[in-house]
């Protein structure tokens, strides 16, 4: 099989798959989605190894690259690098930007290796138990992903609660999803689809950024970052120290992969929580710690891969790419289900063995976006805040050829400014504009499953179980907190 694979007509279109997945990944407004489009009309011309080399290869690296941008310029690349704004930018801002992507595309690299072990060895009953999660379930997923999001940021948690809160709001804007009545539109119709979380989210993190450099004139000269000369293998004594970081956020990415809709944008930041919890020093969350950094990128690419679950399985799609892949595999003649691993044990086993090579491959296609990328850092701060905002203006209106995006992107950079001048952090508000319609949609499926009854939502075991970690991750922090201010 490794053989088949390493014939030209596999591994040059493959390599230049993954070099365009640097490329959207690292553009604001692009996503890993985006990508794998692009590439499906191309895979239909090729042999089924050689499309599925490419679409693997696309989504892995696009994932990646998103933490480029995230990093350098506090703008996520995709929704999964948001928690790459936290420490990977303090990182940068510290002069250790090329060190921060460093350590991000190894954890990456490793993380993705774990994911697609585990789904190689423990898919099935992983698949199980994803098909287990109801409307219940995923409301109270929706608001566990959301109440994490309010505990790992910066500030308190009460305003992080507030600017999550204020992200289901907003996601309410647009048709309801219930009755297709709408809601705060006030008559115009670019919202009635609602407000992209792209713009939203490029407004939020870019303009805001070059809002809040503009008003510091006296810095505009400046280099945008102290030189870097971290090489590849400087960061490999760290990755070796924080192993089990790695090792337990690659799991805990795999798992929230395998639940359909759940997202690499959820796993990142339940990694990220787990770290924080369970840190010998949680304070350095967030001001430039290793392990912040470490958490979110292991466990982003290995949801990826625990994506592929339930998409082979059961042929239920884990995420937005794992829906296009099935199609692409229909079309291959390869059809999804429990006796794919019974009668195409072939064509399973090319697809494990693409996507465990996929993950050395990123190494190289990676460092190679990293340096390009990095060569920001050595222009003026006023050259890269105006690429910054062509950039930004750029990739909203790509998301829908549409200057209300821009006009929603502008907004929202406003927005964002005076938010975190009130020490109001943004990423809660990002999580709650992503997360908002499925939890008012699970939320209001099951009351008309119950009849309005909400005695379901506390008595299902998994239901039950998550309500219980709701309540011991809000109980919990406050109470160590005061035990640590107890006199010994």
């Amino acid at each position: 099989m490794f053989v088949e694979l390493c014939q030209p007509s596999v591994l040059i279109p493959w390599f230049l798959a993954m070099l365009l997945g640097i490329f959207v990944g690292a553009t604001p407004g692009l996503t890993a989605t985006m990508a794998v489009a692009l590439i499906v009309p191309i895979s239909f011309h090729m042999s089924a190894n050689a499309g599925l080399a490419m679409i693997i290869g696309v989504s892995f690296t696009a994932i990646f690259a998103g933490d480029i941008p995230a990093t350098w310029l506090r703008i996520p690349g995709t929704p999964a690098s948001a928690a790459a704004t936290l420490d990977g930018f303090q990182l940068a801002k510290k002069g250790k930007g090329n060190y921060a992507l460093g350590l991000d595309l190894v954890c990456s690299s490793i993380g993705g290796v774990i994911g697609v072990v585990t789904l190689i060895l423990i898919a099935p009953q992983l698949a199980r138990f994803a098909l287990m999660f109801g409307d219940y379930e995923y409301f109270w997923l929706g608001v566990f992903g959301l109440s994490m999001s309010a505990m790992v940021t910066m500030g308190k948690t009460s305003k992080a609660l507030l600017a999550a809160t204020l992200g289901v709001f907003i996601s309410a804007v647009g048709q309801d999803v219930v009755s297709n009545a709408q809601r705060y539109t006030f008559g115009n119709v670019d919202v009635l689809a609602g407000l992209h979380f792209i713009p939203v989210m490029i407004g939020l993190f870019g303009v805001a950024e070059v809002l809040r450099n503009v008003g510091q004139q006296n810095s505009l000269s400046k280099p945008s970052a102290q030189a870097d000369t971290s090489t590849f293998f400087s960061v490999l004594p760290e990755v070796w120290r924080q192993k089990w970081n790695v090792f337990r956020s690659a799991l805990v990415g795999t798992l929230i992969g395998a639940l359909p809709g759940a997202g690499a944008d959820v796993a990142a930041w339940g990694a990220y929580g787990i770290a924080k919890s369970s840190s010998k020093n949680p304070e350095d969350f967030g001001k430039g710690t290793t392990e912040g950094v470490v958490a979110p990128t292991s466990a982003n690419n290995a949801a990826v891969a625990g994506a592929w679950i339930p998409a082979l399985v059961f042929g239920v799609p884990g995420d937005a790419v794992t829906a296009i892949v099935l199609g692409v595999l229909m079309v291959h003649g390869i059809k999804p289900g429990p006796f794919l691993f019974e009668n195409g044990s072939e064509q399973v086993n090319a697809i494990f063995t693409i996507a465990i090579v996929t993950q050395f491959m990123l190494v190289p296609c990676g460092w190679a976006g990293i340096r390009a990328f990095g060569l920001i850092q050595k222009l003026p701060k006023r050259i890269v805040l105006a690429g910054v905002l062509v950039f930004s203006t750029v990739g909203a209106y790509a998301i829908n050829n549409s200057m209300f995006d821009v006009y929603v992107m502008l907004a929202f950079g406003v927005i964002g400014f005076f938010l975190e001048a009130c020490k109001v952090p943004v990423v809660p508000m990002i999580l709650g504009l992503i997360l908002g319609p499925l939890v008012e949609e699970k939320l209001r499926a099951g009351l008309i499953a119950s009849e309005g009854s909400i005695v379901p939502f506390f008595t299902r075991p998994i239901s039950l179980t998550l309500v219980l970690l709701l309540v011991l991750a809000f109980v919990l922090r406050p109470l160590w907190s005061l035990l640590k201010k107890q006199p010994r």
